[in-house]
């Protein structure tokens, strides 16, 4: 009898947590889902239309500009989440080290996190801004600063430059919180093991390989699982530094969530008679089952690397 009371209050507590779920995530997913299986959903009226088919799936999957959207996405993911990740532990180690001043450099490194991401990318913008008609305005800070006239993000900017401030707007946003993650870690390591590593005079470098990224390999996989799922979401950081006229991204430099974005806001039938909304919501199923592939790897990465 007792353990039934016990089981009550628990699920008790979980209804209001469980029904905004119900509400906010499991409902959208799943009409989302089917919206992207009917090819000629309307979303005027909210009809899904006679046609329950895979067009929408076979038009994202022809459609060039869906592919690069793609391609652009997995760039963002597999070049700035490794390297900001890296970085911020080193900076987390040497923080770490250091008593005088430890808290104000904390502060100093933790600042970006609490500020807008569209501001932050709009000054990223601004530094590396490059006028199109020469003498009208001033060179950006970066290309007066190194002597250059390199368009960077602007209308006329190759894709290897714009893709280079965005990989380092993203990778230099993302350090406040892994760093702050990181220190919390270190600073929860039992003095003990570093007290014998140094009666055994261990080197730095064999200190940090073998006592202290073990130590915090829980937190590196938790850093890693959710900085992926963040960085394959990532749309307003390239909004604010590589946006053109108006705050708009060319095509060319959408990621997955700009295409979807971009379908949804559409009304009508495309060329092949497929619902824009219905290719949106099929090009945001496949964003997710991308996002749930690559967590259950790193979640099987984890088990066979992470030491708890």
């Amino acid at each position: 009898m007792l353990e039934y009371k016990k089981d009550y209050k628990a699920w008790l507590y979980l209804a209001i947590p469980l029904s905004l779920l119900t509400v906010f995530t499991f409902y959208p997913l799943i009409k989302t889902i089917l919206i992207s299986l009917f090819s000629q959903y309307n979303a005027m009226d909210d009809s899904f239309g006679m046609f329950f088919d895979l067009m929408a799936y076979q038009t994202i999957f022809n459609d060039p500009i869906f592919r690069q959207s793609i391609l652009n996405t997995l760039i963002l993911v597999f070049v700035s989440v490794p390297i900001s990740t890296v970085l911020a532990l080193l900076i987390a180690v040497g923080l770490n080290s250091i008593k005088p001043l430890q808290k104000i450099f904390q502060t100093v490194f933790f600042m970006p996190y609490v500020t807008n991401t569209l501001a932050i990318g709009m000054v990223f913008s601004v530094m590396f801004s490059h006028p199109l008609t020469q003498g009208i305005m001033p060179e950006g800070l970066i290309n007066t600063l190194f002597q250059t006239s390199i368009d960077w993000v602007g209308v006329t900017a190759t894709r290897q430059h714009w893709m280079l401030v965005v990989l380092l707007y993203t990778t230099w946003s993302a350090l406040p919180f892994k760093i702050l993650v990181f220190i919390g870690g270190l600073q929860n390591i039992s003095k003990q093991y570093y007290d014998a590593a140094k009666i055994d005079a261990t080197p730095p470098k064999r200190i940090l390989t073998r006592i202290t990224i073990p130590l915090l390999s829980p937190l590196i996989s938790y850093i890693l699982i959710t900085s992926f799922i963040g960085a394959f979401k990532a749309y307003e950081s390239v909004l604010a530094v590589a946006g053109t006229t108006g705050r708009t991204l060319d095509r060319e430099r959408w990621t997955a969530v700009a295409y979807v974005y971009d379908k949804i806001g559409l009304a009508g039938l495309d060329s092949n008679y497929v619902s824009y909304y219905s290719r949106g919501a099929a090009a945001a199923v496949m964003l997710f089952i991308i996002i749930m592939i690559f967590t259950a790897i790193n979640l099987y990465v984890s088990k066979k690397k992470v030491h708890y």
